[in-house]
């Protein structure tokens, strides 16, 4: 049942979730700027909190409002106590969204919007970041990992850390979740192990390890990120979850590679299986070369001997006769 509290809240997120869908100026998104949403439904910072920040940021400066303003830093930090814990902290790094996709009246996968809309809505803790600037250097996954580790000064407070196969994070020893099977299997099982107060951190980004026939029939990423979601609730984990956007850089997949490297092979293969021609087998084919040439120009200088010989002239022509 809904509480009288909740109903007049959800008048003000919703104006505020439509002064940010329907407000953002059009000069300032960019191809180079990305989108970040934060939200949980449970209160990180003692009070119920909806706001934007307009303001073009780095995921340095993204990583610190999370930490500072989210409230993360009680739940990834160990030197801090924690005041309003949660059992899991998500990370999703989706690769559609562009700043001017918010504003924008059509895209690829509309459900995402309107998912992410609905999240900002009714979470009882939520933010967003319109203009995150982007790396073509380095991943956003890893950026902000390295962001929370630094940040943090002695490393990450949470009892456990895994990502997706598809991330691409450097240095420590994480798990790896093959797929949202064992995204569901791995939440399931820190439930049942984990000790009161504790918090994981799960990073899952889309895109990664596929086969073929998905490759083919690739899931909208609203599906992806609401089967996520699913798994979380189905756990019965109390969640804060950040959503981040990474277009710029190419998906990566393990099968183009591996598909790569067997043409290559295949190439290698065949160079090898070839006949190469050496300097002598290079010198007999230019001569062999000559040989025919000079045939042809033989029997073309005979053919116009003949034709010339074959022509019958008189030996002597008679003087003309005077009128």
């Amino acid at each position: 049942m809904i509480t009288a509290i909740a109903m007049k809240r959800i008048p003000v997120a919703f104006c505020l979730a439509s002064f940010l869908y329907a407000q953002i100026p059009f000069g300032v998104a960019s191809p180079s700027t990305v989108p970040a949403f934060l939200w949980s439904p449970q209160l990180l910072n003692h009070e119920s909190k909806e706001s934007v920040n307009y303001r073009i940021i780095s995921p340095k400066d993204l990583v610190q409002s999370v930490l500072s303003e989210g409230g993360w830093s009680n739940l990834l930090c160990s030197a801090e106590e924690l005041k309003q814990p949660v059992d899991l902290a998500l990370v999703f790094v989706g690769r559609e969204l562009h700043s001017s996709d918010i504003v924008g009246s059509k895209h690829e996968d509309p459900a995402l919007l309107d998912m992410l809309k609905a999240s900002f809505i009714r979470s009882n803790f939520s933010m967003a970041f319109p203009y995150v600037a982007t790396s073509e250097e380095d991943t956003m996954e890893n950026l902000l990992v390295s962001g929370f580790t630094q940040a943090c000064g002695q490393g990450l407070g949470v009892s456990s850390v895994a990502f997706s196969e598809s991330c691409s994070v450097e240095g420590g020893d994480f798990q790896r979740l093959a797929n949202l099977d064992s995204v569901h299997d791995h939440l399931a099982s820190r439930m049942e192990k984990r000790t009161e107060g504790q918090t994981d951190l799960v990073v899952f980004c889309q895109g990664g390890s596929r086969t073929f026939k998905e490759l083919d029939q690739p899931n909208p990423e609203s599906v992806v990120l609401s089967e996520v979601i699913k798994s979380v609730e189905q756990s019965g984990a109390k969640y804060a979850a950040l959503y981040i956007s990474d277009p710029i850089r190419s998906i990566h997949y393990p099968s183009y590679r591996e598909f790569e490297r067997f043409l290559a092979e295949e190439v290698k293969n065949e160079s090898t299986n070839s006949t190469s021609c050496d300097e002598v087998c290079q010198i007999k084919s230019s001569l062999l070369e000559g040989v025919l040439v000079g045939v042809v120009l033989l029997l073309i200088l005979i053919s116009g001997l003949c034709c010339m010989m074959g022509i019958d002239t008189p030996a002597r022509f008679e003087a003309p006769q005077d009128s």
